[in-house]
């Protein structure tokens, strides 16, 4: 196997080691060296690293000596280590730092990426070799994660059409070809649609409700793009945050409708003619490898294993939601009559009058909060407190190696032992030229096998204060943090000998588990005394207040739950098309789809429409969103096994790290859930926690 950088035959003409991306990096822990890598470093380098792996599988496949697990498999696994060392960098600047030759690069790669990714996935010598490893399974040697590393490797060649005739090889690489190309062009779309939707108001006073500190980052967020006034950017979902806080109904209205028709305005960020084309393109490609539908395809290797299994656990949820909504409707309805408002309840009027109920009903008010949530104390002594009593890891903040924008905090993160264990980076704030949401992803992943350690990331879009002021936080954003640094944990601890089965390669209705499970330790009595501190005093959060948000801990729980199903049935609506069906038109088929789940509430849109559902369109998520209800069953199930054995302590932490969070995908999934819970997943604790049972959380004492 070629371990050697390509060359300058099969190269990009300049790709070199004067490339930073040439040779693995000299920082700890392999770290990207960003001071030194140039935007137009990254494409001849994963160019370069696409051809040196097509050489790396050539000569396992020109291997003379019969196929075995050490000439084959173990060869596959050492592969394209230059390809992984450039595409994690750039994926990771381009999802969160883009630029116009960062995307020139990025809309180049796409068709080309895919096409690396068949001549692999549809080599015949190469899944001939890998057939024949595991024919002799049964009559080898081979440990428990080795023969886990055969079967989920072989399965996902199958998956890709590794079977399929030559002819239907070649029409599945068109197709796979178009839908890359049209994922990037959705995000590039989708990236400027944001930025062009941002809400700029030439003075403060339609931005009336606003706090001093709010309109102080508008007025930064107007001068940061050259424009005079106050500018409320969109946020990834559909609502928007500060639609709590507006008092003018028009200016929530005209925010409100910004956010939702940012990907439809007839301009060259519209995204229809995108979405259905993608949608049509997966369903062929299904049809193609003998499934159904799309759904069919892409929940073959998932816990659900089935869509029908997905729709059946979304349809028990949806009535629970739904009776909740329609009290919750009523209960805002009342306060808009009582005011003498003369309107029907619409979704840009939601946030702010749940607010009033929310303040009348608990005596809770969310700016009453947020000055005991700082960023950096919520981050260190909250994230990084609960992992350490749970887990027994250190944080040291690290300012001599390099990022890629300044807002960029790195922290070594060290064993209970003292060891090294990863590094951890984190970018919170918003930017025009970052992608919308949060999300964990690595830089350098856990393997045994390639002797390298873990580096992760965490990315957020909240809203950077004016200099001088502190970042503070909503509830939502707390969840967040401790969400996505759930991911991040689950990266950090993986222990595993094989790269592909390591850290967050897990099924996408198991990868939201840890980290959903994360955020339950946000509330937890000691880890949330512990970060809930007054930004200028210090003072802990005083106990009225406490309970004031223990007591709102469900509150709007129906809508919470409803505008995500909303998305998630409307995401496995699109993906269950027959490969027969014609282009359809987004807005129609999002109308009839929500109907008939019976999620077509006016004023609980979902969470995403279908034009700027980034999560179904270009990150993964196709037929898988259903995913964040699945494993908030896994992940309340969990917590509550923690409760039942003692709560917050190392004991506990320690067999869960051991016996699921380090483990990667070396297991089937469900059984290790069950192993580890000793018992299948029940939804029971679910709809406790998620006040759709009756139930009050105050009942076990949590906040």
């Amino acid at each position: 196997m070629s371990t050697i950088p390509a060359t300058a035959d099969d190269a990009p003409s300049g790709f070199g080691a004067s490339n930073p991306l040439y040779a693995p990096s000299t920082l700890e822990f392999e770290a990207p060296p960003f001071d030194k890598i140039r935007d137009t470093d990254y494409q001849p380098a994963i160019e370069a690293g696409m051809a040196q792996q097509l050489r790396e599988v050539e000569a396992i496949t020109r291997n003379p000596a019969a196929p075995t697990f050490a000439n084959t498999f173990i060869p596959f696994e050492k592969s394209g280590r230059l390809l992984h060392r450039a595409m994690w960098a750039f994926e990771a600047v381009t999802g969160a730092d883009i630029n116009a030759t960062l995307q020139q690069a990025k809309t180049a790669l796409a068709p080309k990426l895919a096409a690396h990714e068949d001549a692999i996935y549809l080599n015949s010598a190469l899944f001939a070799r890998m057939g024949a490893v595991r024919k002799a399974l049964s009559t080898g040697r081979l440990d428990p994660e080795s023969r886990r590393l055969v079967e989920v490797t072989y399965d996902e060649f199958v998956h890709a059409g590794a079977n399929l005739p030559e002819a239907d090889k070649s029409r599945l690489k068109k197709l796979n070809e178009e839908a890359s190309t049209l994922s990037a062009e959705f995000t590039k779309r989708l990236l400027a649609a944001n930025a062009q939707g941002a809400y700029l108001a030439p003075t403060s006073a339609p931005l009336a409700g606003l706090s001093e500190a709010q309109l102080a980052a508008a007025a930064q967020g107007a001068a940061a793009r050259h424009v005079s006034g106050y500018l409320l950017p969109l946020q990834n979902t559909t609502q928007q945050p500060a639609l709590a806080s507006l008092s003018l109904r028009s200016t929530r209205q005209a925010i409100f409708e910004s956010s939702w028709n940012r990907t439809e305005q007839g301009d060259g960020n519209d995204t229809r003619a995108i979405v259905a084309r993608l949608a049509q393109l997966r369903a062929q490609r299904a049809g193609l490898l003998g499934y159904p539908d799309h759904a069919s395809w892409r929940l073959k290797d998932q816990m659900a294993k089935t869509p029908q299994a997905a729709l059946e656990f979304m349809d028990k949820l949806v009535p629970l939601a739904t009776a909740r909504v329609a009290s919750e409707s009523q209960e805002l309805q009342a306060v808009i009559d009582s005011q003498g408002g003369g309107f029907i309840l619409e979704a840009w009027d939601w946030d702010f009058y749940s607010e009033q109920v929310r303040k009348s009903k608990y005596d809770f008010d969310e700016t009453q909060v947020k000055p005991y949530f700082e960023l950096h104390e919520v981050l260190e002594q909250g994230v990084f407190y609960a992992a350490n009593r749970l887990y027994g890891i250190t944080f040291k903040e690290r300012r001599d190696l390099p990022v890629y924008d300044p807002d960029v905090r790195v922290f070594e993160v060290s064993d209970a032992d003292g060891k090294p264990l990863a590094l951890f980076y984190c970018d919170y704030f918003k930017r025009d030229n970052k992608n919308g949401g949060a999300w964990m992803s690595h830089l350098v992943s856990q393997s045994r096998l390639l002797g390298t350690h873990p580096v992760v990331y965490n990315v957020a879009n909240l809203t950077k204060p004016a200099p001088g002021e502190p970042a503070l936080l909503s509830l939502d954003d707390v969840r967040t943090l401790f969400h996505e640094f759930g991911h991040a944990l689950h990266g950090m601890f993986s222990d595993t000998e094989y790269p592909s089965l390591s850290g967050t390669a897990t099924a996408r209705d198991f990868v939201e588990f840890p980290s959903q499970f994360n955020e339950h330790w946000s509330e937890h009595p000691e880890v949330f005394d512990h970060y809930a501190r007054h930004y200028q005093t210090g003072a802990p959060m005083p106990p009225q207040l406490v309970e004031k948000i223990r007591r709102a801990r469900n509150f709007n729980a129906g809508y919470n739950m409803s505008e995500v199903l909303a998305a998630a049935e409307l995401d496995m609506q699109w993906h269950t098309l027959p490969p027969s069906d014609p282009l359809e038109d987004p807005d129609a088929f999002q109308k009839v789809a929500l109907s008939l789940t019976g999620l077509d509430i006016n004023a609980v849109p979902p969470r995403y429409r279908t034009t700027y559902f980034s999560h179904i369109w270009a990150g993964g998520y196709s037929a898988g969103y259903y995913a964040y209800l699945w494993t908030q069953m896994l992940a309340d199930d969990a917590y509550q096994w923690f409760e039942e054995h003692g709560g917050l302590t190392r004991e506990n932490g320690d067999r869960f790290r051991q016996m699921v969070l380090s483990r990667g995908n070396t297991q089937d999934l469900a059984a290790m859930y069950a192993a580890w819970r000793g018992r299948a997943p029940t939804v029971d604790a679910m709809l406790k926690y998620r006040g759709l049972a009756g139930s009050d959380r105050s009942s076990n004492g949590e906040r």
